[in-house]
């Protein structure tokens, strides 16, 4: 078997093991067992299979055995380990993936993970970071491609994460090198649990979650909730990580680190847009002012130089200035708005290494002669938590590179900067809390950098790709029962416009709700209408409305989905009820002359257009509406008023196609050929578009009194002189 065959049958087992299809999985094992080096699983598989005829023997034969769940379980889990096995051992043979690669090599020459903890923290305390790095890195390939780890290196691992390793009272740069080493081995466990389950490596995140450290604690947490939703499957049957999630959730930080964790995540969702935006829309609008500055060079620090007091007015008031209020607010709300900035300085020979993707930022891992002047600003940076890790260290090498002026230059530039903004957080409340979403937000933005930029990130799954529905996890259901964490969840989901996410976390909040609140009906009916549906919008708004008939939010919404689903005399009920609570809202006038329209109802459609175009005189919002009914009504002087108005200003190809047609109606022929030259010229595919937009108004012109025989006259004269 290939290694994409190898990668089917073992993704068609699984399937059928989620599906809990346990007779369809013997079969697909027996299949697997077809890759190279699995003969030897074939007697382990017949005994799962034959303990589960047996089971289902005593089942059909109707006896009652108190142990069957737990027998069902035990073997389910014992098939999903199975199917592990035989996978991770063929492609450990045939796979070129760097994974399998590290794991063959170990295979040959085994590292003890004890021996390499006391390496790195000795090399450490004979100050030699260089071999400390290379020991460090070496510890993160050995956990991460350990496969199942043995009882001996999960002791060993439990006592480093556990304390027993702690550097002695008073030590603060031994506790700094453990908490590198344990922030490593955390992050190793959590990738290896993503290439292959394993129990030991979940219970020691568990461990790890109960730290002292908070870096430590965080990474715990964020690899916990990851490897549940990865393997939500499957977690059901194995009752250790039950209780593992029993023991965290009595720890009075578990629900608001979760908490914490889930927001951050929703956040990581706008990266790639908010990147996008800034390429695309704030770069150019920099260009605009600095028009001299190589399209690389745009930087803060680049735009500041040589600043124009004139721009001033433009930076405050223009779109630039817009912009760049907006991605303030976005940062303060913790987006991540740096990864486009950074996504050209991962090229450094220190990220062709994996486990420096997730390595915290430290004075004790980089060394170099100007090391004092270029750590204190990027410490200075740490604290205030703009940057992940990852960052710093391109941000690091970055600097290195520069020439000594420059360097100094910016660094001065950066600590001024960063010495206000930390004296003004000083003169805020802090909390732990803050220091923790620092913590998480610094966290996901490297995990976040690893799959969307590391060199060889081909070879793992993104999971920035999935969900991440944390919340949704029936394991977890039970820590998140309340109303206010939920509602939170929702809200930042609707906020981002994550419509389908957020009406689940509200439908969950209905069903306890006891259905007398109004505002959760309004945000699961906006929910649903931004969706597209718009009967399940239409009856959670009513819902809503029994409890407030009154409110014009409501009232305007429920027209609105009438409308989208073509029902207009509904829709104007609800529009002519707005009305009366606020008679002169152009928008609603509008709104209910459209209504009409639609309806062919056109005089009291004019009506409304006309009341609309009085309170509002000057605008043109309702001229287009105003001269097409007056068209349908025959009032032909009245619609080439109406025309001549639009065409001169900004007209566009559907207004001269109906003024058009009025000329026609009027018998100015060589007027109405002129127009419907202007209105091809202004579609958008040329004159196929504008023949198919011009044959769907044939109905209106029959009509009008247009002999339909004379139509193909028209439309042939413009073919042979489109000019």
């Amino acid at each position: 078997m290939t290694v994409q065959q190898i990668r089917t049958v073992y993704g068609q087992t699984l399937k059928s093991l989620d599906e809990r299809a346990l007779k369809r999985t013997f079969d697909f094992l027996r299949t697997l067992m077809a890759a190279p080096g699995a003969y030897p699983f074939q007697e382990e598989a017949d005994a799962l299979e034959d303990t589960y005829r047996r089971l289902l023997f005593y089942y059909a034969e109707g006896s009652t055995d108190p142990m069957q769940t737990k027998i069902y379980n035990e073997l389910t889990a014992s098939a999903y380990e199975l199917a592990d096995r035989i996978m991770q051992n063929a492609l450990i043979r045939e796979s070129p993936e760097l994974y399998y690669a590290a794991r063959r090599t170990f295979d040959a020459h085994p590292e003890n993970m004890a021996e390499l903890i006391e390496v790195i923290l000795s090399s450490y305390e004979i100050d030699d970071r260089v071999f400390a790095e290379k020991s460090t890195a070496l510890l993160f390939k050995r956990i991460w491609t350990s496969g199942y780890l043995a009882e001996e290196e999960a002791a060993s691992l439990r006592a480093a994460i556990g304390g027993e390793n702690a550097p002695l009272p008073g030590n603060a740069a031994g506790a700094g090198h453990m908490t590198i080493v344990n922030c490593q081995i955390v992050s190793a466990l959590i990738l290896g649990l993503q290439a292959q389950f394993d129990k030991r490596k979940f219970l020691l995140l568990g461990i790890a979650a109960g730290s002292d450290d908070r870096e430590v604690k965080i990474r715990a947490y964020t690899g916990i909730l990851i490897t549940l939703y990865l393997y939500r499957r499957r977690i059901d049957c194995l009752p250790e990580i039950g209780h593992c999630l029993d023991a965290l959730a009595e720890r009075p930080e578990f629900r608001k680190i979760i908490h914490m964790i889930i927001l951050r995540f929703i956040l990581s969702r706008e990266t790639e847009k908010i990147s996008n935006r800034i390429r695309d829309e704030l770069i150019p609008e920099m260009m605009k002012l600095h028009p001299h500055t190589p399209p690389g060079d745009v930087s803060p620090e680049n735009f500041e130089e040589g600043m124009n007091p004139e721009w001033m007015e433009k930076l405050s008031g223009g779109k630039l200035g817009k912009k760049l209020e907006e991605l303030n607010r976005l940062q303060e709300e913790g987006a991540d708005i740096m990864h486009s900035t950074f996504i050209h300085l991962k090229n450094f020979p220190f990220f062709n290494e994996t486990g420096n993707w997730f390595l915290p930022f430290s004075r004790s891992v980089v060394t170099a002669p100007e090391k004092d002047a270029v750590m204190k600003s990027l410490e200075l940076m740490t604290g205030a938590g703009f940057m992940c890790n990852s960052d710093l260290y391109s941000f690091y090498f970055s600097l290195r590179q520069m020439p000594d002026a420059g360097r100094r230059l910016m660094t001065g530039r950066l600590e001024e900067q960063l010495n206000e903004i930390n004296r003004q957080r000083k003169a805020e409340i802090q909390t732990g809390d803050d220091a923790f979403e620092r913590i998480v937000g610094q966290y996901v933005q490297d995990l976040y950098r690893f799959y969307k930029l590391y060199p060889r990130r081909g070879e793992f799954n993104d999971i920035f790709e999935q969900r991440l529905d944390f919340h949704n996890l029936p394991v977890l259901q039970a820590c998140f029962a309340d109303r206010n964490d939920l509602t939170d969840i929702a809200d930042n989901y609707l906020r981002k416009n994550y419509f389908d996410d957020a009406l689940t976390v509200y439908g969950r909040l209905s069903e306890s709700s006891g259905g007398d609140d109004e505002t959760l009906y309004q945000k699961t009916g906006y929910c649903r209408q931004m969706s597209g549906d718009y009967g399940g919008a239409i009856a959670d708004y009513a819902k809503a409305e029994i409890i407030n008939p009154a409110s014009k939010w409501l009232l305007r919404r429920a027209a609105q989905c009438y409308r989208a689903a073509r029902q207009p005399a509904k829709a104007v009920d609800y529009y002519l009820r707005y009305e009366k609570l606020d008679p002169e809202n152009l928008s609603v006038l509008l709104s209910i002359g459209s209504c009409y329209l639609d309806m062919k109802n056109y005089p009291e459609a004019l009506k409304y257009y006309f009341k609309a175009d009085y309170l509002d005189a000057g605008s043109n919002k309702a001229w287009r509406p105003i001269a097409w009914c007056s068209f349908l009504t025959g009032k032909y002087d009245q619609a080439r008023n109406y025309y001549g108005k639009i065409l001169s200003c900004r007209p566009d190809s559907p207004d001269y196609m109906n003024a058009g047609h009025t000329e026609w109606v009027l018998q100015n022929i060589r007027g109405a050929l002129a127009l419907y030259r202007k209105s091809a010229a202004a579609t958008e595919g040329g004159h196929e578009k504008f023949r198919a937009a011009f044959t769907r108004d044939i109905p209106e012109l029959a009509a009008a009194g247009i002999d339909p025989a004379e139509i193909p006259l028209i439309l042939d004269q413009l073919s042979y002189s489109p000019e």
